[in-house]
């Protein structure tokens, strides 16, 4: 499976009380992460959005296993690992030097911008979607 690394340095306001990243922050790396996968690949996020398409997230997980702190540098390691007509999901795992931190998903629909519908990628931007399909394969 096709994967990029992202790297990105805890930030001091991504930090609760006890000094270590709050829970939450992971998913905004999981966003950033994917935003920069679909980027490395040749996919516009900004152009899919101008071209009518949106991603919403429909479900998200994640499993913390060591916790981050702030000024940690971690790699979050994104990819495709499902796609269909009308969904896509992401994998992501985050890693602290070789130090395993937590994995994750994020689900998500193909959704019409001018009709605020689920549509068939395949269908609707068969250009998009081979070259989704191109990549989960790769």
């Amino acid at each position: 499976m096709n994967s990029t690394e992202t790297k990105i340095i805890a930030r001091y306001s991504e930090t609760d009380q006890m000094g270590i990243i709050y829970h939450a922050n992971y998913f905004i790396w999981f966003d950033v992460a994917r935003t920069d996968y679909l980027k490395k690949q040749g996919v516009n996020y900004r152009q899919m959005e101008e071209n009518g398409i949106l991603l919403p997230v429909i479900e998200a997980n994640c499993k913390y296993k060591v916790s981050v702190k702030y000024d940690d540098e971690i790699i979050v390691k994104t990819r495709i690992s499902e796609l269909s007509r009308t969904r896509i999901k992401f994998y992501y795992k985050i890693y602290r030097e070789d130090i395993f931190i937590a994995e994750g998903f994020t689900e998500h629909v193909f959704l019409s911008k001018e009709k605020n519908k689920v549509v068939n990628l395949k269908k609707e931007r068969k250009d998009l979607f081979e070259k989704l399909f191109n990549i989960y394969n790769s």
